[in-house]
């Protein structure tokens, strides 16, 4: 197998150039691959995966050692963290892709001109997508189909921290490749820690990356967002709210915010702040904030929630900009449906907003007029997922509004160019 050769030191600009090049000739081939094609390849690089699943935990194993030696938060090893069940759950969503629709050569829409030229606007594949994430080594996997399936090439640059691991399930997922008659290069991984590598991935490499996709904390996507010289499917962080409205059933609201924060405090959709309506705090704050308290999740709230819970410690104006990415919760009491829409405007990050309520009126406004990629009614953020979406797995999601908006899943990651065909039709 052509492998990746870990690179430390040297000139980085030459090595990702000569990456981008070699990405961008594997990307012809992939983008005329048959679907039977792009699906034989996916689900050998999951049976890869799991034939490298001794390789890639010993991997992950030096990663968490790392980590733990810098003293990483536990939400930050929960993330990391793979075992034998999260690995099978990586090479299972790898197979999922393979399970979806083909994207390409999607007929998005077809007319015909007085004139009698017959237009047709059709998906095509992006090119080469280039995609730089934190600590979550699945992203390797997820972004890689999910690019094949598109009809794309991949390089993907790991942070340090996920590196070992990374680059183990990108060894696989390039043995799959290569034994369905792709090249290895389709799916590259960034096979150095040198942090000019990003600088030079948002140049665009010369021409070789069409798109770059962050996927991680806010100051990475600001970088991106600043130096990118190509297009950027931005993935700001989860700051996402629960908004218990007045009308809400008690017992569903807490079992929709014990989900939201603590099902897994570290994803992209875990509920950073709870926004309790004033006209049903007598009856369901404290119940909500004890819950929270009791399930181990702290709490930094308002005066009235102070004064429902002596364990909760007050909430500072910077809480309400913060993703803790942690079993921690600010919670604030509104005055109702336009200050919680206010609240959110003014400190969200467009990610994904729920509102708790049995008034249909009520969550018809919320949903309407919530600015984010993801609103729910009765349901918790945490299935701000791309597979929750039914897309098998997901790139990212993007906050911005240009392109792809929520999951980014195969569909988002394609364009479209417009056939015509005449029969001698020339402009007078």
């Amino acid at each position: 197998m052509d492998a990746l050769k870990v690179i430390e030191g040297g000139d980085v600009n030459t090595l990702m150039a000569d990456l981008g090049r070699r990405a961008r000739i594997a990307a012809q081939r992939v983008a005329l691959a048959s679907a039977e094609e792009k699906n034989a390849a996916l689900r050998a690089m999951a049976i890869c995966i799991r034939a490298h699943e001794r390789a890639i935990l010993a991997a992950n194993a030096e990663d968490l050692a790392d980590a733990r030696d810098k003293g990483q938060s536990g939400a930050f090893i929960d993330r990391l963290v793979l075992n034998p069940e999260r690995l099978e759950a990586i090479a299972e969503a790898v197979e999922s892709v393979a399970e979806l629709p083909d994207p390409v050569g999607r007929m998005l829409a077809k007319f015909e001109r007085p004139n009698g030229l017959k237009i047709e606007r059709v998906a095509t594949p992006l090119g080469v997508i280039g995609v730089i994430f934190e600590s979550r080594p699945n992203v390797t996997a997820d972004a890689g189909a999910l690019c094949l399936k598109a009809g794309n090439a991949a390089i993907l640059r790991a942070g340090s921290e996920s590196f070992r691991t990374s680059l183990a399930i990108a060894e696989a997922m390039r043995e799959g490749l290569e034994q369905t008659g792709f090249p290895a290069d389709a799916i590259s991984l960034v096979p150095t820690r040198d942090r000019a590598a990003v600088g030079a991935m948002l140049s665009g490499l010369q021409g070789s990356i069409d798109v770059i996709v962050p996927r991680g904390g806010k100051s990475l996507v600001a970088r991106v967002q600043e130096e990118a010289r190509v297009p950027v499917f931005a993935h700001l962080e989860g700051l996402n709210h629960v908004y218990v409205h007045g009308k809400a059933d008690l017992e569903m609201a807490k079992a929709i915010v014990l989900n939201a924060k603590m099902r897994r405090t570290g994803v992209c959709g875990s509920a950073e702040t709870l926004l309790v309506d004033n006209a049903c705090s007598g009856t369901h704050l404290k119940p909500l904030v004890t819950a929270l308290l009791d399930a181990a999740c702290a709490v930094r709230g308002d005066e009235a929630v102070q004064a429902a819970d002596p364990r909760v410690t007050a909430a500072t104006e910077e809480d309400w900009r913060t993703e803790y990415l942690d079993a921690i919760i600010s919670v604030r009491v509104v005055e109702g449906l336009d200050e919680a829409i206010a609240h959110i405007e003014s400190y969200g990050s467009h990610h994904t907003d729920s509102i708790v309520t049995e008034d249909e009126a009520a969550a018809e406004r919320f949903l309407a007029q919530v600015d984010s990629a993801i609103v729910l009614h009765n349901a918790s953020t945490q299935f701000a997922d791309g597979g929750e979406f039914g897309f098998g797995a997901e790139i990212g999601i993007a906050t911005g509004r240009m392109h792809a908006r929520g999951p980014v899943g195969v569909e988002q990651l394609t364009s479209f160019k417009y056939r015509i065909r005449g029969s001698g039709q020339t402009r007078p």
